[in-house]
C-alpha cells in the first residue's frame, strides 16, 4: 500500500475453536498482508486485510480457491476498513526474519540491517505467495539450504514472490528457471530480482502451467503450492528432472502427509527427508538414479 491509499480490504473467515494457529497460517496463503483473529464461544474468526490497488472481487476470489482445501473454514463477512495508518502498520508487520542456518529474508525497507554472517534475501511483500513469514515457505527455504548444492540446476514451480528462486540464485545454482500460472506475479518476481541484484541471465522467469513446456534436465525442482497441484505433476518430474535428483515439495498442510507419501511411493519417489512447522508439512523426495 502506498502512502496515499486511504482503505484496505478485508475478508473474515470462520472455523472451529482451537484453530487459531491454521487461520493465521491461511493468511498469508491467500496473499493477505496482515490478520487479526477473534476467539468466539464455539469458533474462532480472522479477519484478514488485503491491499486496495485489486478490488475485493480479486482478492475473495483468491481466498476462495484456496478455501476449496480447507472445507471446514468458511467466508462470513468482507467490506473496507478505512482511516488507519495503513502504511506505517503494514511496514512494522514484515521485520528481518532470520531462517535456518544462514538465510535471513529482509522486505527492501530494511537493507543495511542485515545480521552478519546470514545471506539476505530482499522480498518485497505485495500480493504474491512467498514473503518468508509463512511456515511452508520457511520450510522451502530450510530444504533449498540443505539441499542446494553450487552449480546445480533449479526449477521452481509455482515460484509467487519468487523467493525460492532467489535463493537458489544467491546460494549458488547455474541456472534458475521460475514458472507461475499466475501472470499477475511476473512483474513482482522480476521485480524482486532486482532488489536482489539477479539479472534475467540468472533466474529465467515466466509463465507456466507445473511442468507444462519446461525443458530440463534439472538436479533439482522446488514447488511451493498446494497438495492437488503437486500431485497433478508428480508423473511428469522424470522428464524433466535428471536421474538421482531432488523435489523439494512444500504448501502442504498436516492432513496431507500420507496421502502425499501414497503418492510419491506410487511414482517411485523415495523420501529424502520430511520437516513439520506449525499446521504445514515438507517432504523432500529423489528421482531413481
Amino acid at each position: 500500500m502506498t502512502p496515499s491509499e486511504s482503505y484496505w480490504w478485508y475478508i473474515t473467515l470462520e472455523t472451529k475453536a482451537g484453530d487459531d494457529e491454521m487461520l493465521v497460517s491461511l493468511a498469508e496463503v491467500c496473499g493477505s498482508i496482515g490478520a487479526e483473529i477473534q476467539d468466539l464461544p464455539q469458533s474462532v474468526r480472522s479477519r484478514l486485510f488485503f491491499r486496495s490497488d485489486r478490488d475485493l472481487a480479486h482478492w475473495l476470489k483468491q481466498v476462495k480457491d484456496v478455501l476449496e482445501s480447507w472445507p471446514g473454514v468458511s467466508v462470513v463477512d468482507m467490506g473496507r476498513v478505512d482511516n488507519r495508518p495503513w502504511h506505517r502498520e503494514w511496514k512494522e508487520a514484515f521485520p528481518p526474519l532470520p531462517i535456518g542456518r544462514g538465510l535471513v529474508v529482509l522486505a527492501p525497507w530494511h537493507s543495511g540491517s542485515e545480521p552478519v554472517g546470514r545471506l539476505p534475501l530482499y522480498i518485497h511483500p505485495k500480493s504474491a505467495f512467498g514473503t518468508g513469514y509463512h511456515e511452508s515457505t520457511q520450510i522451502a527455504l530450510e530444504f533449498l539450504e540443505r539441499h542446494l548444492e553450487k552449480g546445480m540446476t533449479v526449477a521452481d514451480i509455482g515460484t509467487g514472490s519468487g523467493i525460492l528462486a532467489i535463493a537458489a540464485a544467491k546460494l549458488g545454482a547455474l541456472r534458475v528457471v521460475a514458472r507461475d500460472l499466475d501472470p499477475a506475479v511476473i512483474v513482482e518476481v522480476r521485480e524482486n530480482c532486482t532488489l536482489n541484484d539477479l539479472s534475467e541471465k540468472e533466474i529465467d522467469v515466466g509463465e507456466g502451467d507445473l511442468l507444462k513446456g519446461l525443458q530440463g534436465p534439472f538436479d533439482l525442482l522446488t514447488a511451493n503450492i498446494l497438495f492437488d497441484p503437486l500431485v497433478q505433476m508428480l508423473p511428469d518430474l522424470a522428464r524433466v528432472l535428471r536421474p538421482g535428483a531432488k523435489i523439494l515439495f512444500a504448501g502442504l498442510a498436516l492432513r496431507d502427509r500420507e496421502p502425499f507419501r501414497e503418492a510419491l511411493a506410487g511414482q517411485g519417489l523415495s523420501l529424502v527427508e520430511e520437516k513439520t512447522k506449525g499446521e504445514w508439512w515438507g517432504v523432500v523426495a529423489q528421482i531413481p538414479a
